[in-house]
């Protein structure tokens, strides 16, 4: 099973610059290059300083730059904020600077807050159209020659340029959760993205499950790789394991947030949730995080993440947003990397 890192630069408050979240950012992503994981994965976000990355190709072309052995994620392109043209064209850049490293995950998005400024009257619920119609479009356009005459989006005879390095093409990846998007994304012959939030291993179980239906359903097609996306958080201490799990729960208080677009936003800034309004998200607390998520010692983590690798996941993604501060996260990861990853090898 294969390691990966899934990063944005998030923030709550103005404590910390966006100049020091992106040194930040780039320092934790060179930890991982130096250290065996496969593969770093950046996001897209508009417009919150929640998740601060309006353009992973940015970031990615930056960090091909500074680092060696890693390959590069978008995860992910929100498909209706782009139109295939310039997707196809700034993926294939971005894999020609990183010399044919770039992974290409595509999802259909979630933030209505996104949707209410980018999408042009596109809700994230009927969004999938937009996805099931981009992805077979970039792979005909690097192909070339392609007129595209689609619901969405129609342009005459067109070709990518420049056209990816890697050949055939970049690996494609679909963010999925209901079982039409693992159908669509062996359909497509896309590798698939799955992740259970703050859900348990339950969770897990049952995306793996779907992932399964969609390989039987298309025997024909070679079955592609599947990542699970978890938050982690390793410690020794069991005073540092709270804290964590305080810090994780507060990411995901804010997450829901942002999620429901109901508080006011002050440039790109939530209006801040008070300790009591968070004690009352359930979903969301201090013991549910540490029950759900991947947080615990070494040994503990290992276990759990055995689980995944049981079930068959190809990659496990190491979610490292979690509002705790820079050193924690660094500390952490270290962990992880000396005493989880070995236990894989």
């Amino acid at each position: 099973m294969d390691f990966s890192l899934f990063a944005h630069m998030e923030r709550i408050d103005e404590e910390q610059t966006q100049k020091r979240l992106y040194e930040e950012f780039v320092e934790l992503c060179q930890i991982a290059d130096k250290s065996g994981f496969k593969t770093i994965w950046n996001g897209e976000h508009h417009g919150m300083n929640f998740t601060i990355a309006p353009n992973p190709f940015v970031n990615l072309a930056d960090l091909a730059n500074k680092t060696k052995n890693v390959r590069l994620g978008t995860g992910t392109i929100v498909a209706p904020f782009w139109h295939p043209i310039k997707l196809a064209e700034e993926a294939a850049m971005t894999d020609i600077i990183s010399g044919g490293r770039l992974e290409l995950g595509i999802a259909r998005g979630a933030y209505s807050f996104e949707y209410d400024r980018l999408a042009d009257g596109i809700d994230p619920f009927s969004a999938g159209n937009t996805l099931r119609e981009i992805v077979p479009a970039i792979k005909a356009l690097w192909r070339g020659d392609y007129s595209g005459e689609g619901e969405h989006w129609s342009f005459p005879k067109t070709t990518s340029s420049p056209k990816p390095q890697q050949s055939p093409r970049p690996p494609i990846w679909i963010a999925a959760r209901d079982q039409n998007s693992h159908d669509f994304a062996l359909k497509e012959g896309c590798n698939v993205q799955v992740t259970p939030l703050w859900l348990g291993d339950e969770e897990v179980i049952s995306l793996m499950e779907k992932f399964n239906i969609a390989c039987k359903k298309y025997e024909d097609i070679k079955r592609p790789k599947i990542m699970v996306l978890r938050h982690t958080f390793v410690a020794e201490t069991e005073e540092e394991i709270s804290q964590g799990a305080i810090d994780i729960s507060r990411f995901y208080c804010y997450f829901g947030a942002w999620f429901k677009n109901e508080r006011p936003v002050e440039q790109g800034l939530i209006e801040r949730l008070t300790e009591e309004e968070m004690s009352k998200l359930e979903m969301y607390s201090p013991e549910n995080m540490r029950k759900n998520s991947i947080i615990g010692t070494p040994e503990e983590v290992i276990n759990r993440i055995k689980l995944c690798e049981d079930l068959g996941y190809d990659e496990y993604s190491y979610w490292i947003d979690s509002s705790m501060d820079f050193e924690t996260k660094k500390k952490s990861l270290q962990l992880f990397i000396d005493k989880v990853m070995p236990a894989f090898n």
